[in-house]
C-alpha cells in the first residue's frame, strides 16, 4: 500500500477515459465524432491572445499575488456587480487555476473529515471524487426526471444531518442542459442559510443560456444567503479557454483567506500571463459572446432536429449549457438491441460507429447520455447519420 488510500477511494474520470479511447481511434487514421467532452471547438479568441502577448511583451513573467493579479480581481469584481448584480471587493476575490481548482480548494478550505455535501443526482463527474479527495462526504440526493433533475428545497431538507456542511449547486447544469429559476432557487436559498450550510455556487454555464431566458446567481438574492455562497465560474467555456486553466471564487473573506493559505501552498498563483489574458477577455469582449451563443443556439436545434427523428430517444429540452441529456431507456429494454446500461450503449456506439457521447453513470444515473454540441453542424449531422445506422439494423428502431 505505497499510495494514500483517499487514492484508492477515488475514481477515473468516465469523460476523459472516452475522450482517450476517442483520441487512439482519430491515432489510427478514423474519423470520430465526438459528442463527449464539453469542450467549445472555437480557439481562443485572437484579442485575447494578444493580451497574453501583451502580457510577456510587458514583462508580467513573475510572481504576482496568492489571490490572483489585482487588475484581473478588479475585472471580475466589475463584472459580477454588472452581470450578477453581486458586490465583491477585491479581497473577497480569488483567482485559480480553472474553475475546477476554485471548486476544489473551496472544498479544501470547508471541510473537515467526515463533514457531508449535498449534491443532487445526476451530478458532475469530478464533485463527488473532490469531496472525497477533501476528506468529506458526498450525500447524493435522487431528483425526478419529470423536474429536470433540479433539487428542491424539500429533497434539499431531507437530506440534511448533523454532519451536513456544504451544499454543491450547478446552475445552468452539466450535465442535463437545465438551469434553475429564481423561483426554484428562494426556497434553496431559505433551507441553506436556515440550517447555517454553505453553498459552493458553480455558475461555469451561466453565458451558454437560450430562448431569451436568463441565469441567476442564487448569492444575488439577498445578503442572508450571499454569506453563505461560494460563487464559481471561469474563463474555458465562455472565452474558449480551456487549456489557459483561469478561473475564480467570490464569497465571505473568511472562506477567500482560508483558500488563499491552501493556493499559497500549493501552486502559488495561476499562471500571470494567463490571468492578464482573463484582464483583456473581459474588459474587451465586445458583444463576441453574444456571436457565439447564436451558434451553439443553432447546433441545439440541429441536434435536437435530428433527435426528434429517432423514436427510441426522448430527451429533457436543453434550456442552457451545451448539453442535451438523452434518455435512452426504451433501448435499453428492447432486447432486440442487446445492451443493458447507457454505459454499454456508448462503448457501442464508439467501438462501431465512432461516435463519442458520455453515458449517464459518469454522472450517478443509468438510463441517460449525455451528447455535447460543441462540434459544428455537419459534424453533427453526420453523427446522427451513424447513430440511426447501428439502431436501424434492430428491430425495435424499425
Amino acid at each position: 500500500m505505497r499510495l494514500s488510500d483517499k487514492i484508492y477511494n477515488c475514481t477515473d474520470s468516465l469523460t476523459l477515459s472516452m475522450a482517450e479511447k476517442a483520441s487512439a481511434y482519430e491515432a489510427a487514421g478514423e474519423s470520430v465524432i465526438r459528442f463527449g467532452t464539453g469542450e467549445p471547438d472555437f480557439t481562443t479568441p485572437a484579442y485575447i491572445c494578444d493580451g497574453a502577448k501583451a502580457a510577456i511583451d510587458a514583462g508580467y513573467t513573475k510572481y504576482d499575488a496568492v489571490a490572483g493579479v489585482l487588475a484581473l480581481r478588479q475585472a471580475i469584481a466589475k463584472k459580477l456587480k454588472a452581470e450578477n448584480g453581486l458586490e465583491y471587493s477585491v479581497g473577497e476575490i480569488i483567482v485559480n487555476s480553472g474553475a475546477k481548482s476554485s471548486l476544489s480548494v473551496a472544498l479544501q478550505t470547508l471541510l473537515n473529515p467526515g463533514d457531508e455535501v449535498i449534491m443532487p443526482r445526476p451530478y458532475w463527474v469530478s464533485y463527488t471524487e473532490m469531496v472525497k479527495l477533501a476528506g468529506g462526504v458526498p450525500v447524493i440526493v435522487d431528483t425526478q426526471p419529470e423536474n429536470g433533475f433540479k433539487m428542491t428545497a424539500e429533497e434539499l431538507e431531507a437530506a440534511i444531518t448533523d454532519q451536513t456542511k456544504v451544499v454543491m449547486l450547478n446552475t445552468p447544469v452539466n450535465p442535463t442542459g437545465q438551469f434553475y429559476t429564481e423561483q426554484e432557487l428562494r426556497p434553496l436559498a431559505q433551507v441553506i442559510v436556515a440550517n447555517d450550510l454553505i453553498v459552493i455556487s458553480d455558475e461555469i454555464y451561466e453565458a451558454f443560456i437560450y430562448d431569451g431566458h436568463h441565469t441567476v446567481s442564487i448569492a444575488s438574492l439577498g445578503e442572508d444567503i450571499k454569506a453563505h455562497t461560494v460563487v464559481v465560474n471561469g474563463f474555458s467555456k465562455t472565452f474558449a479557454m480551456t487549456g489557459w486553466r483561469l478561473g475564480y471564487a467570490a464569497g465571505p473573506k473568511d472562506i477567500i483567506d482560508g483558500m488563499k493559505k491552501i493556493q499559497g501552498h500549493t501552486i502559488s498563483h495561476p499562471s500571470t500571463i494567463t490571468q492578464h489574458a482573463g484582464v483583456t477577455a473581459l474588459l474587451e469582449q465586445g458583444d463576441r459572446i453574444e456571436g457565439t451563443i447564436r451558434i451553439f443556439d443553432e447546433r441545439r436545434h440541429a441536434m435536437m432536429e435530428r433527435l426528434d427523428r429517432i423514436p427510441v430517444f426522448d430527451y429533457l429540452y436543453p434550456a442552457s449549457t451545451f448539453y442535451i441529456f438523452v434518455d435512452v431507456r426504451k433501448v435499453l429494454a428492447d432486447p432486440d438491441y442487446g445492451v443493458k446500461s447507457a454505459y454499454e450503449l456508448s462503448e457501442r456506439l464508439l467501438l462501431e460507429q465512432k461516435v463519442v457521447t458520455i453515458p449517464g453513470e459518469a454522472f450517478g444515473v443509468d438510463g441517460f447520455i449525455r451528447f455535447a454540441y460543441t462540434t459544428d453542424i455537419p459534424s453533427i449531422e453526420e453523427g446522427f447519420n451513424r447513430i440511426e445506422a447501428f439502431l436501424s439494423g434492430n428491430k425495435g428502431y424499425n
